[in-house]
């Protein structure tokens, strides 16, 4: 094995995933092993692994697969080496706009659900402050 590869193990202590949702990952097309040791062991790359980490730091803000296949389509098409026509890489340059928008509203959105949830903790919190004792 060459010392660029990871096994899956050492993959999913990097990136916090469980093992099983990596597989899901592979069958779903999102991130495909780089190679395979002669035993069959799924071989990452640090590519892939970054891969994961996008997917990762998507799915807390309820992007879909699809979601997650078009934007990794979209940053894999101008991270090639190609060059693309101008047309071409201002579409793929606004969809990644898109998905940027979308995500800090989605974590504003967060923002404003766990600031409810904290206000709802401190008035029970109050409230238990409050309460008779028996």
């Amino acid at each position: 094995m060459s010392s660029e590869h990871m096994q899956i193990g050492e993959v999913a202590a990097r990136t916090e995933l469980s093992l099983r949702t990596i597989r899901h990952y592979e069958e779903t097309g999102l991130v495909i092993p780089s190679a395979r040791s002669q035993g069959g062991f799924r071989l990452y790359t640090e590519a892939d692994v970054s891969r994961l980490m996008v997917i990762r730091r998507m799915k807390p803000l309820g992007f879909s697969l699809d979601e997650m296949r078009a934007l990794l389509e979209a940053t894999d098409r101008l991270d090639a080496e190609e060059q693309l026509p101008p047309q071409d890489r201002e579409e793929l340059l606004d969809r990644v706009r898109g998905f940027e928008q979308a995500a800090r509203q989605r974590v504003e959105d967060l923002r404003t659900q766990l600031s409810r949830a904290e206000e709802f903790a401190a008035t029970l919190a109050g409230r238990l402050t409050r309460s008779p004792a028996p």
